[in-house]
């Protein structure tokens, strides 16, 4: 599905992203685990158009996408939910989701269809319909956050450290969501500076370093590395 091929990404004159090849296939869930300031982040901002590629290719179901805007990719398939769920304070949660619905570009009758599934998936969304997003918690609001991406109806969700600042047992909650968003056809990419809570939902992981990748294997040979437990985990093999 997604085939990202030796990109390089530049913020000013800093190399972010060094020649790094990824790969995503159909129905996969795949985490990409690293430091804070590894160049997680800047890769989902290549893939959805964010941030411009200098080098390299990114394709999106057999078609080159490093080249488009974001409302192109995110019209073919892909939608993200950002480092620190930036949802709209002032727009109601019924609000909110319809945004995700326009860049589709949805009829009514999809929005409504689009809104009762995610509405039966978060019920608590359902209970706060008409609440201002700004007034809600930071684990409502990053449901409201996934929520308004799966308005999109994406092939591909892209996460960007969803469980930063939450506490562990709404965490927890998020995860088991995003394994029933995944089972329910969903292919997930998913940034993660909790190396344990990532490696044990997905199904394959990427290690990245200062802008490289350094490591790939599935998930549980990730998890059970010596390297990944004494650098990430405080484990010494």
């Amino acid at each position: 599905m997604l085939k990202i091929k030796n990109i390089d990404t530049y913020y000013g004159h800093v190399h972010a992203i060094k020649k790094i090849s990824v790969e995503v296939d159909t129905g996969e869930f795949v985490t990409l685990i690293g430091a804070n300031g590894a160049g997680k982040s800047t890769l989902l901002k290549s893939i959805i158009g964010l941030q411009p590629v200098r080098n390299g290719s990114i394709e999106f179901m057999e078609q080159r996408i490093e080249a488009e805007s974001s409302d192109a990719i995110i019209r073919r398939g892909i939608s993200i939910v950002p480092e620190g769920r930036r949802v709209f304070p002032d727009f109601t949660v019924a609000e909110n989701l319809a945004v995700g619905a326009r860049a589709r570009r949805s009829t009514k009758a999809e929005m409504k269809e689009d809104a009762d599934k995610i509405l039966s998936q978060f019920p608590r969304l359902k209970e706060r319909w008409k609440q201002k997003a700004g007034t809600m918690s930071g684990g409502e609001q990053q449901m409201v956050a996934i929520g308004r991406a799966l308005m999109g109806r994406p092939k591909l969700l892209l996460l960007d450290e969803p469980s930063l600042g939450l506490a562990p047992l709404v965490v927890a909650e998020l995860m088991t969501k995003l394994k029933e968003i995944h089972a329910a056809g969903t292919t997930i990419l998913l940034v993660e500076q909790n190396v344990t809570l990532a490696l044990k939902i997905a199904q394959r992981g990427y290690l990245m370093e200062s802008g490289e990748i350094v490591a790939t294997d599935d998930a549980k040979t990730l998890l059970e590395s010596d390297e990944i437990r004494k650098a990430y985990l405080g484990i010494e093999a």
